[in-house]
């Protein structure tokens, strides 16, 4: 082939489709949409129905709730930081002044009441890599902190359950942090603070400044914080599956659903839908450091930042062992060694993808990833919660792969 770099065989392509199909004709997966890109060569598959009983085919269009395939989204929020509107050790105080004066627990697993005042403010840079010190950890479940939590609502199982920002942010300032801020990786509430960061700093709701900077100038029509009614055929209808049993259990409706009206809660963490053509924009634009285009929408000190490893060799610990001790509950994700803003990054080689790749997977059984070696997207969505481990070995199976139809 000489030095022409091409994107995928057509054999790894075949049975990369081959494999999905599989996981569709299981009967465990009704269906689901599919996206690789490498070097602009473009590959879709949608196979499978919107609902397990049958109903319209999935198509390349198909809406779906994307969950902390969020994440990495919310990180448009460096646009702030781009144009000076917020710098990274700048204390929270002043736009969130619920977490002013904050009280930390001498024990993870102590009393509400057992703490120590906060060694130094909380910063914008504590929000951006998920060490502010409160997050949701699988290994803290039964302790009091982490059952606060879920009383509060800070982390309601259901989109409408969340009250609206001020009330939230209310509430999480009545609890202590579990850790000293910047001093512990912790996962997913740091990214619904920063929504709503995003929100006061700018005076607009954070889905609007979403709009505004980063979904129209990529063209990401159909992302957003619910599903308009002349969209919501398009939205498939959601399920957890039964842990014993498998049986399918309907977690969301389309039409009436969670996601069929605006939302009170903009979340950063979890609340986004979206297609695959939009997130390969935006996961494209990260590739080209910044630029779609002509334009520039994140500077490439930014998304450098984003997609490079931020742990320290401490945190980095915490994190490898939050997800080699979990892999039977976590069915295998997460264990991808660093932490960017907002996404993983691979900083070993434990499967088939290269050091450096960077992106995301989602509860609702949602991947997305790119990786700056192989100039690679991937992006695979399905309806299938993960309480079973159906989806994340599908998920595991797609990546395989798409690696494995690589053409150099």
């Amino acid at each position: 082939m000489g030095q022409k770099n091409r994107g995928f065989s057509e054999t790894g392509l075949r049975r990369m489709r081959d494999v999905l199909a599989r996981h569709v004709e299981s009967g465990k997966i009704p269906g689901l949409v599919a996206l690789v890109s490498r070097y602009g060569e473009t590959h879709v598959e949608a196979i499978g129905t919107m609902r397990h009983d049958g109903g319209a085919p999935m198509r390349r269009d198909t809406i779906f709730r994307m969950a902390s395939t969020s994440k990495p989204v919310t990180m448009a929020a460096m646009v702030l930081l781009d144009e000076c509107r917020l710098r990274l050790d700048d204390p929270v105080d002043l736009w969130l002044p619920e977490l002013a004066d904050r009280q930390v627990l001498k024990r993870i697993d102590g009393p509400l009441d057992d703490t120590v005042p906060a060694r130094r403010p909380i910063t914008v840079r504590d929000l951006l890599t998920s060490t502010f010190g409160l997050g949701v950890d699988l290994t803290s479940l039964n302790f009091p902190i982490m059952a606060a939590v879920f009383e509060q609502g800070i982390f309601p199982q259901r989109m409408t359950d969340y009250p609206k920002p001020d009330e939230w942010m209310r509430r999480l300032g009545k609890l202590p942090l579990m850790y000293q801020p910047g001093e512990h990786w912790q996962y997913h509430i740091s990214h619904d603070v920063l929504g709503v960061l995003v929100a006061r700093v700018t005076g607009q709701p954070f889905e609007t400044f979403l709009r505004e900077r980063i979904l129209d100038p990529l063209g990401m029509k159909d992302t957003g914080f619910h599903v308009p009614a002349d969209k919501i055929d398009r939205l498939p209808t959601s399920y957890v599956p039964d842990p014993q049993t498998g049986e399918f259990i309907v977690w969301d409706e389309a039409a009436g659903g969670q996601y069929s009206q605006p939302l009170v809660f903009q979340s950063g963490g979890s609340g986004l839908v979206s297609t695959v053509d939009d997130y390969h924009a935006y996961f494209q634009m990260l590739l080209n450091q910044g630029m779609h285009g002509t334009e520039q929408i994140l500077s490439r000190p930014a998304v450098q930042l984003m997609t490079t490893n931020r742990l320290t060799s401490e945190q980095q610990a915490t994190r490898d062992a939050l997800a080699k001790n979990n892999v039977h509950v976590s069915h295998g994700q997460g264990q991808h060694g660093g932490w960017g803003l907002g996404m993983a990054v691979r900083t070993y080689r434990g499967d088939y993808a290269s050091i450096g790749q960077f992106g995301w997977d989602g509860g609702t059984g949602t991947t997305a990833y790119a990786d700056p070696d192989k100039q690679l997207i991937g992006i695979l969505l399905t309806q299938v919660g993960m309480s079973t481990p159906d989806s994340a070995r599908l998920i595991h199976d797609f990546w395989t792969m798409v690696y494995q139809a690589i053409e150099d």
